[in-house]
């Protein structure tokens, strides 16, 4: 194959083979139905995500059992080596840590918040920096943390072009006084991904033992999370945005900032951020997550690293649903791209897709974002609209300088006849009598 056929394919993805589609699709649940309202495509995964039928199995099945972890005959052993193996599998494969601790709630959100908190209660500084796009969880979080120790909230504006926050944009707000900053790993809305190790090299130089904070809630389903090549103290994870269930969200913690005063045990050593008794279906849920994905990997190579499975698999994930992408804005044979549609707007389109995951951006000409998307839910599709008004989207959308947007979200799941599906069902919406907002 030719150096320039090797660029256009890293350019514009790759394609699973059918066969090993159909593997995956069969994996999970309710891809193509709802079991009550019929025929769909499920195109919010990033509210969501469809659920790995494992995922779902291993945790019902560990549920089942009474006994306490803690404790030492044979069943709780059973358990205690499950929680081992999840924390494993969290802080080497799916972060990219020797070491480290793994901080787990409810939420990500909350475990956003205690992160923040925890840095900012024993970090001396005058100032915390984050951005304009972050999700509230991050950007809620800081601001809070901010609230409580009298320090200055400094924030970053996006590059309304690629929809992303900037290095040198973050790095301009990073003084001597910076206590720490927070920057997603990939937005929510435009779903560029951030350059995270440039961001973190950048502000490090004015401040090197900088603590540095990122939500990777939307970019861990798309793509491979290295903390140790992007230098960041701690990271955000929601399993179930990652194929899994709800009801846990993960962070991880690099050494020195595990060890900052923090709620915990009495007894328990410093770096520990757990408290009380653990559930071990949720860490066999994440190991099952991994399972999946190093599963793929092992299509792709011989390995049998465990991290270095799954960094295959994750690499196979995002060239497919960059295949997707670029079907998604230039349309194929069959059908044209959301970009070929005059009365259809992408907004933060680039001509690179290098540095998107799969998350796009649209409005329709004369049909609020509302209505869009009911036409879509009536034509078999679930998307999301992002409004004015709504906690979790008016401070990014004003940023942007976009009044809404209808978000799609496909996942690697999916394939070239779901996409085209969708853009039929685009085809139809956009010759609908034109709707004054």
């Amino acid at each position: 194959m030719s150096v320039q056929k090797v660029k256009e394919l890293q350019y514009e993805g790759e394609f699973f083979s059918s066969q090993l589609q159909k593997e995956i699709k069969e994996k999970f649940y309710f891809l193509d139905n709802d079991p009550n309202y019929g025929e769909r495509l499920f195109f919010e995964n990033s509210g969501g995500s469809l659920r790995l039928k494992s995922v779902v199995e291993i945790k019902e099945f560990i549920e089942r059992f009474p006994d306490c972890p803690d404790r030492v005959h044979p069943r709780s052993i059973d358990l205690q080596q499950i929680k081992k193996q999840g924390i494993e599998d969290m802080t080497k494969v799916i972060f990219g840590a020797d070491n480290g601790s793994i901080i787990t709630q409810l939420s990500a959100s909350q475990v956003m918040f205690q992160i923040a908190e925890t840095i900012a209660e024993n970090v001396p500084g005058k100032n915390i920096v984050t951005s304009e796009m972050e999700h509230p969880s991050a950007y809620d979080a800081a601001s809070y943390a901010a609230q409580k120790m009298d320090m200055e909230l400094r924030v970053a504006k996006v590059n309304p072009e690629t929809g992303g926050i900037d290095a040198a944009e973050v790095a301009s707000l990073v003084d001597k006084d910076t206590c720490f900053i927070s920057i997603m790993s990939a937005s929510n809305i435009s779903g560029t991904i951030m350059d995270m190790k440039e961001i973190t090299a950048q502000a490090r130089k004015i401040k090197p033992d900088l603590y540095v904070i990122t939500d990777a809630v939307q970019h861990a389903p798309h793509g491979v999370i290295d903390v140790k090549d992007t230098g960041v103290d701690a990271v955000t994870m929601a399993p179930y945005k990652f194929f899994g269930n709800r009801g846990i969200g993960v962070g991880w913690v690099s050494p020195r900032l595990a060890n900052l005063r923090h709620h915990k045990l009495l007894a328990k050593k410093s770096d520990e951020w757990e408290l009380g008794s653990p559930t071990p279906s949720n860490y066999a849920s994440i190991s099952a997550i991994v399972d999946y994905v190093c599963w793929i990997g092992k299509h792709y190579s011989d390995t049998k690293d465990r991290r270095e499975l799954f960094m295959k698999g994750m690499e196979k994930i995002h060239l497919h649903e960059r295949a997707l992408l670029s079907a998604l804005l230039n349309g194929t044979e069959n059908v044209r791209g959301l970009r070929q549609n005059s009365n259809v707007t992408v907004y933060t389109d680039t001509e690179s897709l290098l540095y998107k995951d799969l998350i796009v951006a649209i409005g329709f000409n004369h049909l609020d974002y509302t209505a869009a998307a009911r036409e879509y839910e009536k034509r078999g599709c679930i998307v999301f609209e992002r409004i004015m008004g709504s906690p979790y989207s008016e401070r990014m959308l004003i940023a942007l300088g976009i009044p809404g947007a209808i978000r799609i979200s496909p996942m690697h799941c999916h394939d070239i006849a779901d996409i085209e599906k969708f853009l039929q069902m685009t085809e139809s919406i956009s010759e609908l009598n034109k709707i004054e907002n």
